[in-house]
């Protein structure tokens, strides 16, 4: 890249990034780490009315889905949730409609990097209490009982912030870290996680990294073929072309076309992110310094240029060459690597297997407290270490999920919040909740969690949950995983509340590299179904075997209800049904589908008021 050209970007870049105001500043809020949960995070709380501060070490906000050039979405394609939701649907104007997102095969979602940089940028940019300072490294994070009190370079100038609140947004949970905090790192033992497909053995095998390259498609007869990388083998490349859906198993097949096609972007760029004798790397970097950090990863780098000279050279793409108008860097190239994998602190919840594969059943109802929501497998990348562990993850069959709060939140700490892959997680479960939605979604509700607290003058520990889940509903995010209850339903909130009670309870589905939870919106409800989610909360059921497999009828309902809020009339009842406006008239003889019960029950007992702690227990 031309130094003319590469400044004239920075200038740009610099045009809204508000310059920090010299001397000691007082936030609400300071997030370190403006990636994908950074930035999310920094969005939901500004909007909250949080003077927050974002403090990011390179010029783009976005992490992952920017600055490490990933940018084909891994799920969430049916679950648009909260800021995921919004950026999805500006992508969507951007191009011109969801189908000109739908590029390459391995994602409903494809776009530039630099698109994604400025869409978030614009994001930050519309929310007044949010400042971002970019170029800008975190020395020191120091707490006390007056809160937090962070330095940071900007510019060769050492400033000084303070805030009550503090969210380690960083790509491998550095601040946390710093903190002195205790984590895992690596895979986990099957006898202490808990988790059957786990090692018998615990150690410290991180997953493949990458150093991502987005190539441009100069047309046939260009010539773009980088310089021979040294150390250069095309041994380390064969099998690049030999690749079949792991899923079904089928044999596979020779296909260059396919390979590179797998990460087709919008006008003619390709995302060089592939696995299969590709350029994923193998490298643990995650507990050395700065500069150790740096040496170590010019070797991915030099993987993954080894790997593009290998397409140029000897599988004939000459023409495709590193895209020359994408990142702002001197080479060309992202300004990090895709991490897929961090330290892993212990919080108030660890969010492990069994949670994910079987939420109704496991030890705890954790679903209660959930946040997030994800619908991707469990996917790892451990193909260029071969000290690995072999685990069969395609076994792992789970539906969509929900992420607990609880997995936020350090169990030593009051005011420090995780977030990016830093999350309390296992290992195995790590593989489905590092993906972008999904870390989006946990950005955004470290920034209402923090923003709570902060009003509240409250600990973390304290917050609580239900009014963390109100808020996030209100900025149309999911905090069930039901994929056929959409933010545009009037009945959204409803829905969600009800089934976040574990009043009516989805059904999960592995499906796929898209699983699922339907709450089957039009499905009528029996009198048994009712009874027997109600009589958690209300100790008023506790003894009523009344209820029959009969379906749910008006009369019925009132009975119920009269039998926990005494003297519940039926025109009471009419009137919310008419309110709400949940579908003609109400009358007595008439059966009652899960979207009308739903939405009586949050009208007439609002069960979601009811309190629950970290492990979902009312």
């Amino acid at each position: 890249m031309s130094t003319i050209r590469f400044n004239a970007i920075l200038i740009c870049l610099f045009i809204w990034a508000v310059t920090p105001i010299f001397g000691q500043q007082k936030y609400d809020l300071i997030i370190i780490g403006g990636g994908a949960s950074g930035t999310a995070a920094g969005i939901s709380a500004g909007r909250l009315g949080t003077k927050t501060l974002i403090i990011e070490p390179t010029v783009w906000l976005g992490g992952m889905l920017t600055s490490a050039g990933v940018s084909a979405i891994d799920g969430n394609h049916r679950l648009p949730s909260g800021v995921w939701g919004e950026f999805k649907a500006r992508l969507e104007e951007h191009y011109g409609g969801p189908d000109k997102l739908s590029t390459g095969w391995v994602s409903n979602t494809l776009f530039e990097p630099k698109v994604a940089s400025q869409i978030l940028q614009d994001m930050a940019k519309s929310v007044s209490a949010l400042t971002v300072s970019l170029e800008s490294d975190w020395k020191t994070a120091d707490y006390s009982n007056r809160g937090w009190t962070i330095t940071y370079l900007y510019k060769g100038e050492l400033l000084t912030v303070e805030a009550p609140m503090l969210i380690d947004a960083t790509e491998l949970g550095d601040v946390a870290a710093s903190q002195g905090l205790a984590y895992r790192l690596g895979m986990d033992a099957r006898d202490e996680i808990g988790e059957s497909f786990a090692p018998a053995e615990s150690n410290r095998i991180i997953q493949d990294l990458t150093y991502v390259v987005t190539l441009q498609d100069y047309g046939k007869g260009a010539t773009k073929t980088i310089q021979k990388p040294a150390n250069y083998d095309p041994a380390e490349f064969a099998c690049a072309c030999a690749h079949a859906d792991p899923i079904s198993e089928n044999a596979p097949t020779l296909d260059c076309d396919k390979m590179l096609s797998y990460g087709k972007l919008p006008n003619g760029k390709y995302m060089i992110n592939w696995p299969n004798c590709g350029n994923d790397y193998y490298l643990n970097i995650v507990e050395m310094n700065p500069e150790e950090r740096r040496v170590a990863l010019e070797a991915a780098k030099q993987a993954s240029l080894r790997f593009i000279y290998y397409i140029q050279h000897e599988l004939g793409y000459s023409h495709l060459g590193i895209a020359e108008d994408e990142y702002p860097t001197e080479d060309d190239l992202p300004m990090i690597p895709y991490h897929r994998e961090s330290r892993r602190f212990f919080g108030l919840v660890d969010f492990t297997l069994p949670y994910v594969r079987t939420p109704y059943e496991a030890t705890n109802p954790l679903y209660r407290t959930g946040v997030v929501v994800g619908d991707y497998t469990i996917d790892h990348h451990h193909k260029k270490n071969p000290e690995a562990p072999a685990i069969d993850f395609i076994k792992i069959r789970v539906p969509s999920y929900n992420v607990p709060l609880g997995a936020l939140i350090p169990k030593n700490h009051p005011a420090l919040i995780l977030a990016e892959k830093s999350i309390s997680v296992s290992n195995i479960v790590n593989g489905a909740t590092r993906l972008q939605p999904v870390v989006l979604g946990i950005g955004q509700a470290a920034g209402v969690l923090a923003s709570v607290a902060v009003k509240e003058k409250k600990k973390l520990n304290e917050v609580s949950i239900r009014e963390v889940q109100a808020i996030l509903l209100s900025q149309h995010a999911y905090i069930m995983p039901f994929i056929d209850v959409n933010p545009n339903d009037k009945n959204f909130a409803a829905m969600q509340k009800i089934g976040a009670t574990g009043i009516l309870k989805g059904e999960g589905v592995p499906y796929l590299w898209a699983n699922q939870t339907w709450f089957y919106p039009d499905r009528l409800v029996t009198e048994y179904e009712l009874v027997n989610g109600l009589r958690p909360l209300y100790s008023e059921l506790k003894d009523f075997w009344g209820a029959s497999g009969d379906y749910l009828t008006g009369l019925r309902l009132q009975v119920i209800l009269e039998m926990i809020k005494p003297n519940t009339p039926l025109l009471e009842i009419a009137q919310a049904w008419k309110g709400r406006g949940i579908g003609g008239e109400f009358t007595t003889e008439m059966n009652l589908s899960r979207e009308q019960v739903s939405v009586i029950l949050d009208e007439l007992l609002d069960p979601f008021s009811k309190q629950i702690d970290w492990k979902g227990e009312y």
